[in-house]
């Protein structure tokens, strides 16, 4: 192989980064979407595969096909993290409610769960295949085993090994159905941590019987249905290896994935811009030791021509074989066999198909009223007198839930209910601003009925910010002055078992784990006790 030979290989188990958008300025995330001319430059230099975010469905339709012209590597992997469905990143497709809904129905109607997790599967494997894409990075098959968790939370499937491994084995079948690849993620198992690898590495103490007992247990069972591709997690396992991150552990990687487990897939990185791995190896360094240790595929590094530089060399030197690159290229092109080339509606020159069916907002509006949880009496439907809904928010700005006309805003502003939206780069509620351990600020609040909305759920690269605040001690506060008409948790079932518990039975309460407008929507009208087809008839007509 010569030299230019061998660069092309390589080139091609790279993953990079590009917005879904058409122009360079429409960038979310400049400083990781390569712009437009990059793009261009690496995907004609043998770059093989692209994880999109941003732009709408239709978009994403067309930056795909935009791609694939660039490309000069034959077919490209085109991903996304799309573990709620295409709308989650996307609008204009549908957008679900997350996993570990399904996880919570799993409980109760397990036969009910499984059926909804394999459409599910099928719904966001069809509108991949409709929007250009052939490999879904789902599902998570992380137990969720600690409520803390900053990460994973309500993207797990549960917190019950056999539960989760059920309701994966359950959405793979369903992407099969669709013919696109799919992605068992964090090997070996993000679950039990309170720390965000987005920001640090996150310490797993757990021994070998425990590993065996809890996180393997979904892993296990996708290898052994045979998924397509499995990706690595930025953890710190010691009872596995006690010096690397499972990203860069050959005993990881090799020895317990390809060797005990028989794994013979394709092994994704997770991006290594993540601090996790950046703080501790440049981006050449840190795509040699992923491929070292047994990856295939090298998702986001930091800098694609370097990772690319630095494994030539390793290669040249020795340090990787030849046989190593010549066995992830196998794999790479025996992945791209197994799934369906794109539709003839998703490379067609016109973008105008349908990307949203009846039956996939069917299932939508099915995944939210399944998990829907309500007690208490309804609201009240006479209008407040000076009432107040304090939302709080804990996602990245701008919420795409959270629009000026989403239903967490609008239905109680009906009812008299003024919104007043607290986010930690904004209003703060707490008597002393930033400092929540004083309380609410009842004054700021005004006189009336507080209808509380706490939109928690744990997101990437917030390090778990409003996870100690004090929500327990603020509705005990509204709870002794009798200012607090109801409770809307919307997000994590954990911040919801222990609030609820607070509520008295003369007070309405409610909880979803999806926090899409919808949701929101089909909350409300339970609490209200409204139908949905009397609130489409007043909101939706225009």
């Amino acid at each position: 192989m010569t030299e230019a030979e061998r660069r092309r290989a390589v080139a091609q188990l790279l993953v990079i980064r590009a917005s879904g958008h058409a122009e360079d300025r429409q960038r979310q995330y400049p400083h990781w979407e390569h712009s437009n001319g990059e793009l261009q430059r690496l995907l004609q230099s043998g770059v093989g595969g692209v994880i999109l975010l941003g732009g709408t469905a239709t978009e994403l339709q067309q930056r795909c096909r935009t791609l694939r012209s660039w490309s000069d590597s034959g077919e490209l992997l085109l991903c996304a993290d799309v573990e709620e469905g295409i709308g989650q990143r996307f609008p204009g497709a549908t957008w679900l409610a997350p996993p570990m809904a399904l996880g919570r129905l799993h409980q109760t109607n397990p036969e009910h769960a499984l059926r909804l997790a394999e459409r599910y599967g099928r719904t966001t494997g069809d509108q991949a295949q409709r929007c250009g894409l052939n490999w879904v990075l789902a599902p998570v098959c992380d137990v969720n085993s600690n409520p803390d968790n900053p990460v994973i939370n309500v993207r797990a499937w549960g917190d019950q090994p056999e539960s989760v491994a059920d309701l994966v084995r359950a959405f793979q079948r369903g992407l099969n159905a669709a013919g696109v690849l799919g992605c068992a993620k964090h090997f070996p198992g993000h679950g039990d941590t309170d720390q965000d690898s987005h920001l640090e590495l996150p310490l797993i103490k757990h021994g070998r019987s425990r590993l065996d007992r809890v996180e393997l247990v979904p892993f296990r069972r996708l290898i052994d249905s045979g998924i397509a591709s499995v990706m690595t997690a930025h953890l710190l396992i010691p009872a596995l290896d006690d010096s690397q991150p499972a990203t860069l552990s050959r005993a990881v990687l090799t020895d317990l994935l390809r060797t005990e487990l028989g794994f013979t897939g394709l092994v994704v990185t997770d991006a290594l811009v993540m601090e996790a791995i950046s703080n501790r190896a440049g981006p050449g360094e840190a795509a040699v030791q992923a491929f070292a240790a047994g990856a295939d595929l090298i998702l986001m590094p930091a800098d694609a021509d370097a990772a690319i530089d630095a494994l030539c060399t390793a290669l040249a030197d020795g340090r990787i074989s030849e046989s190593r690159l010549h066995d992830s290229l196998k794999r790479r092109t025996e992945a791209l066999q197994g799934c369906e080339k794109p539709s003839a509606t998703a490379i067609a020159t016109t973008p105008e198909i349908e990307l949203e069916t009846a039956t996939d907002r069917r299932l939508c509006m099915e995944l939210i009223d399944s998990s829907l949880e309500v007690q208490g009496p309804q609201l009240p439907t006479q209008p407040a007198q000076n009432g107040v809904t304090l939302i709080r928010v804990d996602g990245v700005l701008p919420c795409r839930f959270l629009c000026a006309d989403a239903a967490a805003i609008s239905t109680p502003e009906r009812h008299g209910y003024k919104a007043l939206i607290c986010h930690d780069r904004g209003i703060e509620p707490w008597s002393t601003d930033k400092d929540p351990t004083g309380g609410l600020d009842l004054e700021r609040l005004g006189p009336g009925p507080v209808f509380l909305q706490l939109f928690l759920r744990g997101n990437p690269f917030r390090a778990g910010q409003q996870r100690h605040e004090p929500w327990a001690e603020a509705i005990e506060q509204l709870l002794r002055v009798q200012r607090l008409c109801g409770l809307a948790v919307y997000g994590c079932p954990y911040h919801w078992d222990s609030l609820r518990k607070l509520i008295p039975d003369s007070i309405a309460a409610g909880y979803s784990p999806g926090q899409m407008p919808e949701a929101q929507q089909q909350l409300l009208n339970r609490m209200w006790g409204f139908s949905s087809e009397a609130h489409q008839r007043q909101d939706f007509t225009d």
